[in-house]
């Protein structure tokens, strides 16, 4: 099946995939004026009095904004606001057919890091938490970290942390079946842009002591010039052995190859050279690192893709409907590291030791359990380390 052709076709019969709904009877005198004026009035003024009383007297305590700037929409880069409404809308569709999350597309018109942050803290009051997605690097980083910082509502950017989860749960079923100790693992990862740093950095909370990562120019080294701001602090971090040269440099001897760059990086004479039993997630959409079958034939012992198509598909639905929803039901004022942990644990827990194998590391991104997983370790990881409200 032609997934484009279908997909483009379709979207013209839809006009949208999602709609507002309303949730209170509105076709009498009595009913009008409770849901309205005069009645309206009250509530009006309770938040007034409390501000924090939004959350209880309107629909604020579930609701999410996806929000881009269209800079780095899927694989297809900086195509503008409008042209990115279809992903956004998707994703506020997933949001509620997983986490019963109700989410709204926001797509801007501008590409100023100041103009973003303002923004979104002028909206924040509509919201119970913040999704950013789709915004390029390194601009996301300090968009998202100065939110974090002035916002009191859960912020995040899902293009980081949620590949950065999932990527997480894959790794901890992969290495129970190949029978290895996170500690001692290397670990590759290619694409030093937002994906990549945050899958390293959160890798390393984990409990992954040697991560090294790559990037167009090469590997991501202590002292190197070409590297970004962002670049250049995760290498305080990463590569502490110095090592330097290219991805084909980098994968050798390596237990774990993690891809979010482009098609056709890695070739078989690369997987050869990795670890006994190597683990490779290669995720570019649409095309992957390296063709799954080709990654068998030299020999990886689990392959994980971006894609449908194949088994272990390593998406970030599985995290960000299940996230917000623990958080938005403990009135969480953030996502910590803790909660990002066990939203990881919470997925990977849902393969059974007798269910897991070489093709089935992750539950199905439609796995309803699994999402309901995610959402009870997240709420149960922010009561504990004091950051719901409702413990307040």
């Amino acid at each position: 099946m032609n997934y484009r052709e279908a997909s483009l076709k379709k979207h013209g019969e839809w006009k949208g995939k999602i709609e507002t709904v309303c949730r209170v009877p509105v076709d009498s005198r009595e009913s009008l004026s409770l849901a309205y004026t005069p009645g309206v009035a009250e509530p009006c003024m309770a938040i007034h009095n409390d501000v924090e009383k939004s959350f209880e007297l309107t629909r604020r305590w579930n609701t999410v904004p996806v929000i881009t700037d269209g800079t780095a929409v899927l694989g297809l880069g900086d195509i503008g606001p409008e042209a990115g409404m279809p992903v956004m809308e998707g994703k506020c569709a997933l949001f509620k057919a997983f986490g019963n999350v109700d989410a709204y597309p926001i797509c801007l018109r501008t590409k100023d890091t100041e103009e973003i942050i303002n923004t979104i803290k002028i909206m924040a009051g509509s919201f119970g938490g913040i999704n950013l997605e789709d915004i390029s690097a390194p601009r996301c980083f300090e968009i998202e970290t100065r939110l974090k910082e002035e916002l009191d509502i859960p912020v995040f950017h899902d293009d980081q942390h949620g590949t950065a989860i999932v990527s997480a749960a894959a790794l901890l079923n992969a290495l129970k079946l190949a029978k290895k100790n996170i500690g001692e693992i290397k670990l590759v990862i290619n694409g030093a842009g937002a994906a990549g740093i945050a899958i390293g950095k959160f890798l390393l909370k984990l409990g992954v002591k040697n991560v090294t990562l790559c990037d167009l120019k090469g590997i991501v080294c202590k002292g190197e010039e070409w590297l970004n701001p962002a670049q250049k602090a995760v290498a305080e971090i990463t590569n502490l052995g110095l090592q330097r040269g290219k991805l084909a440099d980098a994968m050798k001897g390596a237990d774990v190859f993690i891809g979010v760059s482009g098609p056709h990086c890695v070739t078989k004479e690369m997987v050869k050279s990795m670890a006994d039993k190597p683990i490779l997630f290669t995720c570019a959409n649409p095309v992957p690192e390296i063709e799954p079958e080709d990654a068998k034939e030299a020999g990886a012992f689990i392959v994980g893709t971006g894609s449908s198509e194949h088994p272990n598909q390593i998406n970030n639905v599985l995290v960000f409907p299940g996230l917000f929803r623990g958080a938005l039901d403990v009135r969480a004022n953030t996502v910590n590291t803790e909660m990002m942990i066990a939203a990881a644990k919470g997925i990977a827990d849902c393969v059974s030791d007798k269910e897991l194998s070489t093709d089935y590391i992750l539950p199905y991104a439609y796995d309803k359990n699994a999402h309901r997983s995610v959402a009870k370790a997240v709420a149960e990881a922010a009561v504990k380390t004091g950051v719901s409200k409702l413990n307040k």
